[in-house]
């Protein structure tokens, strides 16, 4: 086995796969004496400035290299598309009435506020006796908000909790309110009259003498109804991947990250639909996906939607570059540019059709990129809103997380894969296109491959005040 690895001919400094002296698995190393200044090359894209002299062979890192993102960066538009062979393929899925295929049969049941998280616990505990046929599960969707927000946080709250409601993974749902909210639930309902769902069902607490024996008689009634359905096959133009890494490390950006990217373009060419997420981690890489846009609409859409995120940070007095996480760093990514263009690896060479707001339900095939932040839970909710029925999620140092729909986790290294085999689905080290593709389309078609599939979590992304 190699135990260095050079990744593009370009390149000025190679990745130690194993300990190499005084560098840790998985960090740089200079190819060449890279004098203080220059900039220091990766994935044949500059990640950053030397901040000392280098000599050929010395460990590349934090004490001598630093981001450039305080660049100001010009962006044009280059379209350069890659072709990809195009095939048919179906999976087993549950049809819906309206909407896409889900993977999974499951009821949810949502609290617009935080204040009824205990009411919904409850139910979902007494509801585990009506599982049964075909059910997957029933999960309360809780979460610490829906009240004491303003102005766009509580619309984004809205938006995103009915935009929950509407994965096709959900044979049901039921929404549980208190009756004195911001996130009312006339608003909820208004909202959602738009889409003529009929398993949806709505009360407040407040408004029923008793809230527990009103909510077990709604899902008794959902209950009696799922457990017939039956997986059909469906074609692959109903299927929706999400695309998130969390944890990253030295190895994300060789492995899994390209892995997955191979994933995606198989399954665009098949028919699916993807999504890209995790807008701060796409600052230093920006320019490759910007070249991947179907037209030049999508192209000005990314554009804002770049320039926005970085005008949040900086009205926030932050620099763009307050990245890597420290745990990051330790597995040996150094800047944010560096962690980006590991990062974007995900979306493959598949062309980019369209530019998704937060809570907005994805539409066209191909490739999307959805307006998100980078934290896990809340990056990944936000796909599972967008309509994404599973979430790949690469790892470079393990979580035991999962959202609302099935999260594999899919590991950068052995090591990782074999220490946290309770947590990880797949060890991307192996570069195992064919059975990464195959443990995917188990999950699809109703295994329970994803180690966490017993978890369904949710979390918001807040940019305003709370009262």
């Amino acid at each position: 086995m190699k135990d260095t690895v050079i990744i593009n001919e370009k390149d000025n400094v190679g990745v130690a796969l194993m300990q190499k002296g005084e560098i840790p698995a998985g960090h740089k190393f200079a190819l060449a004496d890279i004098k203080e200044g220059e900039y220091v090359i990766k994935y044949g894209q500059v990640i950053g400035r030397a901040t000392a002299d280098i000599k050929k062979g010395e460990w590349v890192h934090t004490h001598n290299l630093k981001s450039h993102l305080d660049e100001e960066p010009t962006y044009k538009y280059d379209f350069r598309p890659f072709e990809i062979a195009k095939g048919n393929a179906t999976f087993l899925g549950y049809k819906r009435k309206k909407g896409r295929a889900g993977i999974r049969n499951d009821i949810y049941i949502i609290p617009t506020v935080g204040c009824v998280n205990n009411v919904c616990l409850r139910l979902q505990k007494c509801a585990q006796k009506l599982i049964g046929g075909s059910i997957d599960g029933i999960f309360a969707l809780t979460h610490q908000f829906g009240c004491s927000q303003l102005g766009e946080d509580n619309e984004n709250i809205k938006k995103l909790l009915c935009s929950i409601a509407l994965n096709p993974n959900a044979s049901f749902v039921l929404f549980v309110g208190l009756g004195c909210e911001n996130n009312g639930m006339d608003g909820i309902k208004e909202y959602l009259a738009k889409y003529k769902r009929d398993n949806i069902e709505y009360f407040n607490c407040q408004d029923v003498e008793d809230e527990h024996a009103y909510g077990m008689t709604i899902l008794e009634k959902f209950a009696s109804i799922a457990k017939n359905y039956k997986r059909e096959p469906v074609d692959f133009s109903e299927l929706c991947i999400g695309l998130k890494c969390g944890g990253s490390d030295g190895y994300s950006g060789i492995t899994a990250n390209p892995l997955v990217g191979k994933i995606t373009d198989k399954a665009v060419a098949l028919g699916a639909k993807a999504i890209l997420t995790e807008v701060p981690e796409m600052f230093g890489a920006e320019q490759l996906l910007m070249n991947k846009c179907k037209t030049a609409e999508v192209y000005e859409r990314y554009k804002k939607m770049i320039e926005n995120f970085k005008t949040y940070y900086t009205k926030q007095g932050f620099p763009v570059y307050e990245n890597p996480s420290p745990g990051n760093k330790k597995g040996g990514i150094t800047t944010l540019e560096e962690k980006s263009l590991g990062c974007v690896e995900k979306a493959g060479r598949s062309e980019i059709t369209s530019v998704l707001d937060y809570g907005e339900i994805v539409e066209e095939s191909g490739v999307s990129v959805l307006n998100a932040p980078g934290n896990d839970l809340i990056a990944s909710t936000a796909l599972g809103a967008s309509g994404c029925q599973i979430v790949l999620f690469t790892t470079g140092r393990g979580t035991p997380f999962s959202t609302f729909v099935p999260t594999m986790k899919i590991a950068t290294n052995t090591s990782l894969a074999k220490n946290k085999h309770k947590w990880i689905d797949f060890d991307a080290y192996t570069m195992d296109e064919d059975g990464l593709f195959e443990l995917m389309l188990k999950t699809v078609n109703g295994e329970y491959t994803c180690k966490s599939e017993d978890v369904r979590e949710i979390a918001f992304y807040k940019t305003g005040v709370t009262l």
